[in-house]
Formats: structure tokens, C-alpha cells, sequence
């Protein structure tokens, strides 16, 4: 059944709606509405959130490594750190590029020298960043001056050092995918004019890492691109190492017992118990005979790491003493004894 309003119910409806007060009611309902992040179909997401934590992780180990090679070549400190890795479109990361500025080209390689891709990892710095790093290289500051052109371009000189500093520091981003899967990465070559590289499409989906290099003087970014074809391989391979690797856990457990069974375990065999008094262990000589109190018929334990496993009974072998094993004992309760 609908509500009735009463009269005052009324009356008070009517003076709300006189005064503007629903007005601002409506109004107040729109703004909580809640609101949704659209989604670009144009473009769709290529890598899930799990993907891009996982190549964010990769190069936060990567970021330790260089710090330590760069504070090492350069003789001096800083700091690095990861700023963004975001999933774009290769023509966002082409149009933030100028003509001065130079594009590195590296080839990345699974085990057993098989290549991934013919595209290869693209890594960009900003020309501040890098005249500072090479400065410091050859002695200097690491001061650069303000009055740089935008559009600066490197002598042969400076691309010689630009080029070795690249080869040490790419040289080791292998090393930070180790956990996941064997890579190898090294510079194929240089371009000093990024508008001529055309190994990717525009519209290919790629994926740009931002590092932020700051040293007391200076500081600048370092950036990755990764094509989505070559991380696509990548993960592929992982995916299947992972499926192969839990696989083999049978083969796996046989191969541990195989070593186990060739370890080594001390075993010791407890005849009887006495007590003696300290005297008569000071008068005691070679070939005196002590009475232990426990038949020959009944059993004795064998001990592993002070607990009975084993019970058995004396004998010999072969003219040696030798122990049978009777009883293993698989439960808690009979190791207590």
C-alpha cells in the first residue's frame, strides 16, 4: 500500500519546494553519484596489473644494480628509482622525441642464443643527464650548462662514450629477469635521429618504464620502451616454464631421494644400562669385563638423533658385530621408550 502524508507532511513538502531546498537536494544526489573510469576500446589494456607489477619489480632490482655501477664508473653517488611504467601506444613514446636526441637499440636473446623479436628494446636518456654522466666520466662536475640548446647534437667523441656507458649498463638488465626466465640483452646499435626508426608500428601497444636518475648536480630520466610483441613472447615463455616446472615435481621428488640415499646418517646401538660407581671406574683395565644387566635374548634399540627407531638383536657377521633389526618403530610413541 502507498504512504499517506499527513497534512504537516504537506505543508512542509510544499514550503521545501518554495524555497529551493529540493533544488539543492537533487543537485547534492547528482554530485555523489558515482563515477566510472572510461574505457578506451580504441586502445584496450594488453597486459594485466599482475604483468605490470611484475616488469615494475623487475626493474626496481634493475635500478639497485645500476646504482652501484654508475656510483662505481662515475665515482660519485645517487640515487634511482622507478618512477611510472605505463602501457602506451608506441607514437606517445616517438612524438616525446626530438631530432638531437639519441635512441639506443638493444637486442634481447632467450637461452640458447635464440632470438625473441627482430624489434628490438629501445632505451632513451635526456641529453642533460647523459653530458653530465660524461663529464663526470672524463673527471669533471658533472655540471652542465644552462643555456643547452633543445635540440643539442652529440660530436663522435661523446657518442663513443655515450655508447660505452650504454653498453655497461644494458649489459647487466639480464640479470634482474633471472628469477623468471634466462635473457641476455645487448646494444645493437645507435641512432642519433629517433624520427628514423621505424621497427615498430605507431599503433603498437608498448610498454615505457620512467627512471629517474638524480645526482647532487643534476638529474634526468632513463627510459625503456619494451614492444608488446616481444613482452608477449616473454611472458609466454615464462607461462610455459611454469606449467613444464610443476609438471616435473614426480621426477623432481625422485631425483631428491636418489641424493638422500646417498647421505650419510649415524646410527648407534644402546646394549644395556648399568651404573658404576667412580671408584670402580678407576681401577677398571684392558679386558675387564662390565655386566650391563640386559639378556642377550631380549632386544636392544638402535638410536637416530637420540630417539629409538630401531629395535634388533646382537649377532655377528662375518666375525664382526652385527645388530638385526626387528621392529621399526613409525609412531611417536614407540621412539619415547
Amino acid at each position: 500500500m502507498a504512504e499517506v502524508l499527513s497534512q504537516s507532511q504537506i505543508d512542509a513538502l510544499l514550503n521545501a519546494a518554495r524555497s529551493g531546498e529540493m533544488d539543492l537536494v537533487a543537485s547534492a544526489e547528482k554530485t555523489t553519484e558515482k563515477k566510472y573510469r572510461k574505457y578506451d576500446f580504441y586502445s584496450p589494456r594488453k597486459f594485466t596489473k599482475d604483468r605490470m607489477k611484475m616488469i615494475s619489480g623487475i626493474f626496481e632490482n634493475y635500478t639497485r644494480v645500476i646504482n652501484s655501477r654508475i656510483n662505481g664508473l662515475l665515482h660519485t653517488t645517487c640515487e634511482i628509482s622507478v618512477e611510472s611504467v605505463e602501457e602506451q601506444r608506441y607514437y606517445e613514446f616517438s612524438n616525446a622525441l626530438t631530432e638531437g636526441d639519441v635512441l639506443v637499440l638493444a637486442d634481447v636473446q632467450f637461452a640458447h642464443n635464440q632470438q625473441a623479436e627482430e624489434q628490438p628494446v629501445l632505451l632513451h636518456f635526456s641529453t642533460s643527464l647523459m653530458l653530465s654522466m660524461m663529464d663526470r666520466l672524463m673527471g669533471g662536475e658533472g655540471d652542465v650548462d644552462p643555456a643547452l640548446p633543445a635540440g643539442y647534437n652529440f660530436t663522435d667523441l661523446e657518442l663513443k662514450l655515450y655508447e660505452s656507458i650504454v653498453k655497461d649498463l644494458i649489459s647487466v638488465l639480464g640479470g634482474s629477469w633471472e628469477n623468471y626466465i634466462d635473457l641476455s640483452f645487448g646494444v645493437r646499435r645507435m641512432e642519433t635521429n629517433p624520427t628514423l626508426v621505424q621497427l615498430i608500428g605507431l599503433d603498437e601497444t608498448v610498454v615505457i618504464i620512467g627512471i629517474n636518475i638524480q645526482f647532487s648536480n643534476c638529474s634526468g630520466q632513463m627510459n625503456f620502451c619494451l614492444p608488446g610483441s616481444m613482452l608477449s613472447a616473454i611472458f609466454a615463455r615464462i607461462a610455459a616454464a611454469n606449467q613444464a616446472g610443476r609438471g616435473a615435481g614426480e621426477d623432481n621428488s625422485e631425483e631428491i631421494l636418489d641424493i638422500l640415499r646417498d647421505s650419510e646418517l649415524e646410527i648407534s646401538a644402546e646394549l644395556g644400562r648399568t651404573e658404576l660407581r667412580l671408584q670402580d671406574i678407576y681401577y677398571l683395565h684392558s679386558g675387564d669385563v662390565i655386566d650391563l644387566g640386559h639378556p642377550t635374548a631380549q632386544p636392544i634399540y638402535l638410536y637416530i638423533g637420540g630417539k629409538p627407531w630401531f629395535s634388533g638383536k646382537m649377532g655377528t657377521l662375518s666375525s664382526n658385530m652385527a645388530v638385526k633389526i626387528g621392529e621399526t618403530y613409525h609412531n611417536q610413541g614407540g621412539r619415547d621408550k
